[in-house]
């Protein structure tokens, strides 16, 4: 059952990984896709993986889920994962920021 719940997530992580690639080609090639929708759409998909997270430890912790402690804790990891490099992205877009901001005019 564990090898099950590994492949589903390796699943998950490599259709995230190609719609990821397909924005990137899709803004790169004169796309309708503007940068703070896209944007938007990261934070709350890294949202609703934290909701998510949260919400499998509180039923677990209460005896109502069905779901394993493994399950949990990768559900978890996977929030906490998402929320670093959403952190990264955001802490180059800064950097970026005062790139620019300093530069003479």
């Amino acid at each position: 059952m564990n090898d099950m719940n590994i492949n589903r997530m390796l699943a998950e992580m490599r259709a995230m990984s190609l719609e990821a690639g397909n924005r990137v080609q899709e803004t790169g090639n004169g796309g309708n896709t503007d940068f703070s929708a896209l944007l938007r759409q990261t934070i709350d998909s890294v949202n609703a993986s934290q909701q998510t997270a949260r919400t499998m430890a509180e039923t677990f912790e209460t005896g109502e889920s069905g779901a394993s402690l493994a399950e949990v804790m990768l559900a978890s990891q996977k929030a906490s994962v998402s929320f670093q490099a959403m952190l990264q992205v955001r802490n180059k877009l800064v950097d970026a920021y005062k790139d620019v901001m300093n530069m003479p005019i």
